[in-house]
């Protein structure tokens, strides 16, 4: 293992034009302090994990100095939020330091969320708040247990330095890790300036950089559009499946790879309610949790309409069919991605047409009776198919109990149908349901205590959530649901 020092650092997306990206030095951060780190993430960069706590680590991360290959810059985007096209956005707090090159052949760019002004800060302070911070940081790390595709976290800042938002808080700084912080609003700025060279630099570098198999395609641009439909559409059911809501799905805020990027007013269903609005700034309910699959689609059309004078230079309409048949994968990706992994929740090995209706029958009750999903979906494995129906404690969660009984006899039905055994199936569930996520009244408690400067609750949840399907006996109350108060949590867009 290595040491930060010893990395070897580029900066691909650096050489690219001047227009797509401003070279700033990142401000030093006041004071700061490695208050949390995690070794899984270090581990990707072939980094040993102590060595963050070395001063010359912190200095090159926390902004004060500059390793040799680092070539910080702030990436230039545009996007639609809330469904309204702002023209230009960019990174007004992150600073990507440079691309860490690994032995085994892998490109992480390691960027500070936090790292101080940049010409894109639209009248902000660059700074990010160490509650916000605490929330992608231990959120990056909890979806990567879960399996989702994600940025990861490297470390954590905190520091003495004050930052205004809605009060004085404290300021911190993230480690943010990802292959590429390329975004669908990436694409966007440039087709709506008409600067098509720049979009089709952009589009060549994203492909020769992250996906190089489509660069013997036929036709390259329309073989990353699709690409990047799928990858978003499955995506969008994991999201789906895990009870997560981002909560600002604009287009500055996804992912060219799929990745879930930009943690802000998340939040894990915990009652479940399939018109959970996790930002409390969201009044319409724009990115409601069941809205979430067809945001995804909205969003892909803007990349489409971003992409389309790539498609065929040649004849405008034909770019448009090409898109088009594009996006209409979107659905049946999304829709075989969701259930097949609600058959996996539910213990089902085989397809059955019926399955969809099962599952939905059952989240129907679970709406009426505001059943907490994540316990549900793992205590169900618990369920045998030799007992009565109204012998399972599960079914004193549900309002409607006979309802629910008549579910528990058509899902029983279903699992003898294909043989299923009571301890096989279990254990499957259980590898599928989480245990633990973060909850927003846990993440609430760490960063209490991490505002006095006690951070061991952070690490506490790093560990716990890098293993949320596990059974961890001594940490059971995590998985309890929120008190009164947890129930009441509104998180909005500041950071």
């Amino acid at each position: 293992m290595k040491r930060l020092a010893d990395l070897t650092f580029d900066n691909s997306f650096s050489r690219l034009p001047a227009g797509m990206h401003a070279r700033v030095r990142p401000t030093p951060l006041q004071g700061a302090h490695l208050a949390s780190l995690s070794p899984a993430a270090a581990a990707l960069l072939e980094l040993s994990p102590d060595s963050l706590r070395e001063q010359e680590a912190v200095a090159a991360l926390s902004g004060s100095q500059l390793l040799p290959g680092m070539d910080p810059i702030a990436m230039c985007y545009a996007g639609h939020q809330f469904g309204h096209y702002v023209p230009q956005l960019g990174d007004g707090r992150a600073l990507v330091l440079g691309e860490v090159l690994t032995a085994g052949g892998a490109r992480w760019e390691l960027q500070l969320k936090g790292g101080g002004l940049t010409p894109f800060s639209r009248d902000g302070d660059g700074r990010a708040v160490l509650r916000s911070t605490i929330r992608e940081y231990l959120c990056s790390e909890a979806m990567h247990g879960l399996g989702i595709p994600t940025t990861r976290a490297l470390c954590l800042f905190g520091s003495d330095e004050e930052v205004y938002r809605e009060r004085i808080e404290r300021g911190a700084l993230l480690v943010r890790m990802a292959p590429s912080h390329v975004r669908f609003g990436s694409f966007e700025v440039f087709y709506h300036r008409q600067q098509y060279r720049e979009l089709q630099q952009l589009a060549d570098y994203v492909i020769d950089h992250d996906f190089p198999d489509l660069r013997d395609c036929e036709r390259p641009y329309l073989a990353l559009l699709r690409e990047v439909v799928g990858r978003t559409a499955r995506l969008m059911a994991q999201w789906q499946l895990a009870g997560f809501a981002h909560g600002v799905m604009n287009t500055d805020n996804m992912s060219i790879l799929g990745l879930t990027l930009d943690y802000g007013p998340f939040g894990f269903i915990d009652a479940y309610d399939p018109g959970f609005v996790c930002n409390h700034s969201d009044h319409r309910g724009r990115y409601a949790f069941d809205q979430q699959p067809s945001v995804g689609l909205w969003n892909l059309t803007c990349l489409a309409q971003a992409l389309l004078p790539l498609l065929d230079a040649d004849d405008a309409d034909a770019s448009v069919e090409q898109a088009r048949d594009a996006l209409a994968d979107y659905e049946p990706a999304f829709a075989a991605a969701y259930v097949s992994g609600m058959r996996a929740k539910l213990g089902l090995r085989e397809a059955h047409p019926d399955d969809p209706a099962l599952a939905a029958s059952l989240l129907d009750l679970m709406a009426v009776s505001g059943v907490d999903y994540t316990n549900l979906f793992r205590d169900l494995a618990a369920l045998c198919l030799d007992e009565a129906a109204s012998a399972t404690p599960l079914r004193d969660r549900f309002i409607d109990r006979p309802a629910f009984d008549a579910w528990a006899d058509d899902y029983r039905a279903r699992l003898r149908a294909e043989g299923s055994g009571d301890a096989t199936r279990a254990a499957v569930m259980r590898s599928v349901n989480p245990r633990y996520v973060l909850r927003n009244y846990l993440a609430q408690q760490a960063i209490e205590r991490a505002e006095q400067g006690d951070y061991s609750e952070v690490d506490c949840l790093l560990d716990l959530l890098s293993r949320p399907f596990e059974e961890q006996p001594e940490r059971q109350g995590y998985a309890a649901e929120p008190p009164d108060w947890g129930r009441r949590l509104e998180v909005s867009c500041s950071s």
